[in-house]
């Protein structure tokens, strides 16, 4: 057991040595997890995600006459399926809302995303006793791919002008991502942790997003309510980091890549085969494009039904 702890341990930071398409977290992909419902064979469920972006900024993060305002809403159907006793398999279905605010006037695109697929292995779980205290814990591995059914403009990629190329309902690639889920529980306080990295390759208009790594650890305590229900309260820090952009295989995309890390405050209610859960992430560091971009604080629900 020691073992395999020490195994996800390098697994984590390998990831973070990574040079970790878009600016961490907005636009075109984004795959946050957190604390997944509670199921034994299936679930299925509907998320909403929240995220805006400012673009376009002066020296210090500035806002100039030419700065833009983004916001970047995602209504998306999500499931899980678990296999036997050892494989999982995540499904991702995401609808795009898309605004732009600028002294040009308003832009917006609404359409479907790209649909993304996950596959998990499930390396162990284990119950045992701590000072007589019960301890579980799991850890799944495994790998995804992403597929180009949102809409790419290629026009709309004005990195001649410094401009993010978020705007997007998808990146029309094919892409590929490395994930890991480890969770760990003493009686009722756990420690969840999520990676995933994801690999772009280049689409057919010779534009490339940059790779991205994503890890977020969330601390929790459940909380029965009554005899059929619990709430589990939740805290904890999501870190985001992406390389550049790459155009014409060859020349860097200076409005692309950087760093986020935002910390977490939310909850996960479930009550039978009923699963709610909301979540606030605060960012309080970052490094956009160079600082031509500014990220805001960001919101996620979900509802869950298993069966």
């Amino acid at each position: 057991m020691n073992k395999k702890i020490i195994l996800l341990l390098v697994f984590f930071a390998i990831q973070l040595g990574a040079k970790a398409c878009d600016i961490c977290g907005c636009g075109v992909g984004s795959y946050y997890l957190g604390i997944l419902p509670e199921f034994n064979k299936k679930f299925v469920g509907l998320r909403y995600q929240h995220k805006q972006l400012q673009t376009h900024l002066g020296p210090g993060a500035e806002r100039t006459p030419l700065t833009e305002n983004e916001t970047y809403q995602t209504a998306e159907v999500w499931g899980g399926w678990n296999i036997g006793n050892k494989f999982r398999v995540l499904a991702f279905l995401p609808y795009n809302f898309n605004r732009r605010e600028s002294q040009e006037g308003v832009g917006q695109k609404n359409g479907l995303g790209d649909i993304a697929l996950m596959g998990y292995y499930k390396m162990f779980d284990g119950k045992n006793t701590l000072n007589e205290k019960l301890l579980v814990q799991s850890l799944w591995v495994g790998a995804g791919i992403k597929v180009p059914t949102g809409k790419y403009n290629a026009a709309d990629a004005d990195v001649a002008n410094n401009s993010p190329n978020n705007f997007q309902l998808g990146t029309a690639s094919t892409d590929f991502t490395i994930n890991a889920a480890y969770d760990i529980r003493l009686m009722d306080l756990g420690l969840n942790l999520n990676a995933n990295y994801k690999m772009n390759t280049e689409n057919k208009y010779h534009y490339r997003y940059g790779n991205k790594l994503s890890v977020n650890g969330l601390l929790y305590h459940k909380f029965k309510v009554g005899k059929m229900a619990s709430i589990s309260p939740n805290a904890g820090v999501l870190y985001e980091t992406s390389a550049k952009d790459v155009e014409n295989n060859k020349y860097d995309v200076d409005a692309s890549g950087g760093y986020s890390t935002a910390g977490i405050v939310g909850f996960e209610a479930i009550r039978q085969r009923v699963s709610i859960g909301a979540n606030y992430q605060h960012v309080f560091a970052q490094n956009l494009a160079e600082g031509r971009a500014k990220a805001g604080d960001r919101i996620l629900v979900h509802l869950s039904y298993a069966f």
